[in-house]
């Protein structure tokens, strides 16, 4: 869980990045070191991609020099599976002695070899990925995982902050969700709920929001030589069926365990009526927030495949703050309402919601903008989630 400094540091660079826009600083950089993945996920196909790329060392050192990179940015360390990589304690070694507030993300079905890393070469934070139960792990991730995932945990839990990331899809469900968060609340533990999403570098097959939750759980896993003679032209397949769950069906399914969690429950409410058309808002989080991936790529953001730069023709600096950028960037936060991803979406919930507690719906128009949370235009945060709010 985030803490009160984390936003208020966040808070501090979003006034820098409006008033300086050629001048940005980041908030958060996600490193995809390396597409090589031990898993066989449904909800996103990383590991069938060929050939594999890896962003050397070396690389990933002079980026952090970048001036748009702070000693407060926080660096996440993923994948594919990032210890896959074949410089990757080495990189973790760099972390640990050079730039402390970096993250670790992992599948953990190297468990032995995670545990190791972590304990050499600790990160701030170790994010884990668990969908479900033994189960329904095997059937969305293709692998029998979910005993080296409850490895890692019970080794790890005393010894820094872990966070498990469920991600609520059409391959698992509410029940899988309520699982999870009884796995968390035995470890006293933080958990993350995501929604699936079209993310482009994930290649997706299944279409995002309109495939129903829990619609193909239990189907047999993927197998790396259906995946790579699938039809390539960028169609996703149809939905099986319609969603099936809106409004308050959809909210009743949540398990009230969830509410345990913060900001999991709200994000799901608000996902709702995002899915519904009624919440609008604009995405502030990509002038603070950014990915690189293993060919060097840098998108605007995690959503769309629009790149910005490659950072082996270009620097950081010049890629995130150059004026090709900020016009795009100028464009897409006042336009783009597109995707409900944790990375973006969350952030501007926060940067919304909290300005509305302490200055109210019209002052913080007129700073961010028009917004809405949901069909009504004029419903507060606090009174769309608790209904009898004055």
């Amino acid at each position: 869980m985030y803490k009160a400094g984390d936003y208020i540091s966040r808070g501090m660079r979003f006034l820098n990045n409006q008033v300086r826009p050629g001048n940005k600083k980041l908030s958060t950089l996600m490193i995809y070191a390396t597409d090589l993945c031990d898993s066989a996920c449904k909800h996103c196909l990383i590991w069938a991609k060929r050939p594999v790329n890896f962003l050397p060392k070396e690389k990933i050192i002079e980026v952090m020099q970048s001036s748009c990179i702070t000693k407060s940015t926080s660096i996440g360390l993923e994948g594919g599976e990032f210890l896959l990589h074949p410089h990757a304690l080495d990189i973790l070694q760099w972390f640990a002695e050079h730039h402390q507030r970096f993250d670790l993300l992992s599948n953990c079905l190297q468990p032995d070899q995670l545990i190791d890393a972590v304990k050499r070469y600790p990160p701030r934070h170790l994010y884990i990925s668990l969908d479900g139960d033994a189960e329904t792990y095997l059937h969305m991730r293709g692998k029998p995982g979910y005993d080296s995932v409850i490895k890692v945990i019970e080794e790890l839990h005393d010894r820094l902050p872990v966070s498990v990331m469920f991600t609520l899809s059409p391959y698992n469900d509410f029940t899988d969700l309520a699982h999870v968060a009884g796995v968390c609340k035995r470890y006293g533990i933080d958990m993350r709920v995501g929604i699936y999403n079209d993310i482009a570098f994930f290649d997706t097959i299944d279409k995002a929001h309109d495939t129903a939750i829990g619609a193909q759980k239990g189907t047999p896993p993927l197998v790396f030589k259906d995946v790579r003679n699938r039809d390539h032209s960028g169609q996703k397949q149809p939905a099986p069926s319609p969603l099936g769950l809106s409004g308050h069906d959809f909210i009743q399914q949540i398990p009230e365990s969830v509410k345990d969690f913060a900001e999991n429950y709200d994000f799901m409410v608000l996902y709702n009526e995002w899915k519904k058309g009624g919440l609008k808002m604009k995405c502030y989080s990509i002038l603070d927030s950014l990915v690189i991936l293993p060919n060097g790529d840098v998108p605007i953001c995690q959503n769309l495949d629009l790149k910005i730069g490659n950072i082996f023709q270009a620097s950081l600096d010049e890629i995130f703050n150059g004026p090709e950028t900020r016009a795009l960037h100028k464009e897409y936060v006042h336009n783009c309402n597109q995707c409900w991803l944790n990375f973006h979406r969350k952030y501007d919930v926060i940067l919304y919601r909290s300005f509305e507690k302490y200055f109210g719906r019209s002052v913080t128009k007129k700073v961010f903008g028009y917004y809405q949370w949901e069909e009504s235009a004029t419903k507060t945060y606090a009174e769309l989630m608790n209904p009898s709010a004055k």
